[in-house]
C-alpha cells in the first residue's frame, strides 16, 4: 500500500472504503485526510450504488491515534493559528457529518484507537473491537481537552464512566467498551478481513455481523463501578480527588491508582474536561461540536497544551511543569471563557 497517499477512498463492491494509511504514524489524522474523507462521505450519501461506509485503518498497531498533535502545537506556537483551527474546524464538522450520515457506518477497530480516531469512528452506528483495541481520550495529560464529540458521547457512558474516563485519559480495552458502549460488536481480529469482505460484497450489515461477533469477555470495570459513581459524581475535580482518598485509605487499590494519575495531569485541563462532561449532559450533538471549538479556539492562548505536547511527545521527559501546578490555583473564570460565544467566528454547522 503506497504509504505517501495518507488515506485511501475508493468504492468497492457496494461498500465507500476509507483506508486511514499513515501506519508510521499511527493513522494520524492529518488536514488533508480530513478533506479526503469528507469529499468521500459527501458523494457517497448521493450514489446509490454505495450501500454502506466502511473505515479501517493501515498496519496493525493503530486505527488512528488521534490528530497530528505536533504539527498542530507547532503551528499555534509559530503564530500560524488560522491553519491549527481549520484543522480543527473541518475536522469537527466531519464528526457532525458521520453522526448525522444517512448510510450504515462502519468502523473496523483492530487496535489503537484515541483522539481524533474516536471522532471519525465512535459517531458511527457500527464499531467492530477486534482483539487489540485500545481506547482512550488522554487529552488531559497533554494540557488539552477530551474533543472530537466527547463533549456529547462521554456524559452519555453508563453512571460516571464518562467523567471517569475524561478525566483519567485511562485506557480502556475491548471488553470495557462493549460494557460501556463504546464498541457494538466484539469480533476476533482473525475474522475482520472476511466482514470486510462480506460488507464489500453487498451482505446486510446486522447479518454479517451476526455471523462473526463474539460474546465479548468479563469487563474488568464493572467491578469498580461503585467507587466510580460514587468518587467521579462529586461537585468539583477536588471533591472527586477527596472522595477518591477517602475509598483509598478504605482499601480500594483502584482508587489510591486512580487518583494518583489524575493528580499527574493537567489541573486545568482536568477542569475544562469536569465543566465539558457536566454541561454536555443538556447539550446536543451540534451544540456540543460548537462548544469544543470555542474551547479548542482559546487553548493555544494558554500554557498548558504547549507544555504537555513538549514533555509528552517532543522530549518525552514525562515530566510537565503546569501552570497553574495545582488544582486549588485553577481560575473559574478563566475555565468559564474556554466556553464563551466566539461571535461570528463560531463553528458554522452546514
Amino acid at each position: 500500500m503506497d504509504e505517501s497517499v495518507e488515506v485511501l477512498c475508493a468504492k468497492q463492491g457496494e461498500a465507500g472504503l476509507i483506508t486511514l494509511n499513515r501506519p508510521k504514524a499511527l493513522n494520524a489524522l492529518t488536514l488533508n485526510m480530513v478533506r479526503e474523507i469528507r469529499r468521500a462521505l459527501d458523494a457517497w450519501a448521493q450514489d446509490p450504488s454505495v450501500t454502506r461506509i466502511v473505515v479501517q485503518g493501515a498496519g496493525e498497531k493503530a486505527f488512528c491515534a488521534g490528530g497530528d498533535i505536533r504539527q498542530l502545537t507547532e503551528d499555534l506556537k509559530a503564530g500560524r493559528r488560522e491553519e491549527a483551527l481549520a484543522f480543527w474546524r473541518e475536522e469537527y464538522q466531519l464528526n457532525i457529518a458521520i453522526k448525522r450520515y444517512p448510510k450504515p457506518y462502519v468502523s473496523l477497530i483492530d487496535g489503537i484507537v484515541m483522539g481524533g480516531g474516536v471522532g471519525v469512528s465512535l459517531h458511527g452506528a457500527y464499531r467492530i473491537a477486534g482483539d487489540r483495541y485500545l481506547f482512550a481520550m488522554p487529552e488531559v495529560g497533554i494540557g488539552f481537552f477530551p474533543d472530537v464529540g466527547a463533549t456529547y458521547a462521554l456524559p452519555r457512558l453508563p453512571g460516571q464512566t464518562g467523567m471517569y474516563l475524561a478525566l483519567t485519559g485511562e485506557r480502556v480495552k475491548r471488553a470495557d467498551a462493549m460494557m460501556l458502549g463504546l464498541a457494538t460488536h466484539a469480533v476476533p481480529s482473525g475474522n475482520i478481513e472476511g466482514l470486510r469482505e462480506a460488507l464489500i460484497a453487498g451482505d446486510p450489515v446486522e447479518v454479517a455481523l451476526s455471523r462473526v461477533a463474539t460474546d465479548p469477555d468479563q469487563a474488568p470495570l464493572e467491578t469498580e463501578r461503585e467507587i466510580i459513581d460514587s468518587c467521579f459524581s462529586a461537585d468539583s475535580v477536588v471533591e472527586i480527588l477527596a472522595r477518591l482518598d477517602q475509598a483509598a485509605a478504605n482499601g480500594s487499590e483502584f482508587a489510591a491508582k486512580t487518583a494518583a494519575g489524575m493528580r499527574a495531569k493537567s489541573p486545568t485541563s482536568m477542569n475544562l474536561a469536569f465543566e465539558q462532561v457536566r454541561r454536555g449532559t443538556s447539550m446536543d450533538f451540534e451544540e456540543a461540536m460548537k462548544t469544543e471549538f470555542r474551547i479548542v479556539s482559546r487553548i493555544g492562548d494558554g500554557h498548558d497544551f504547549y507544555e504537555g505536547v513538549r514533555a509528552v511527545l517532543i522530549d518525552k521527559d514525562n515530566q510537565p511543569r503546569w501552570q497553574p501546578a495545582s488544582l486549588d490555583k485553577v481560575d473559574r473564570a478563566i475555565i468559564n471563557r474556554h466556553f464563551a460565544s466566539l461571535g461570528d467566528r463560531d463553528l458554522e454547522i452546514a
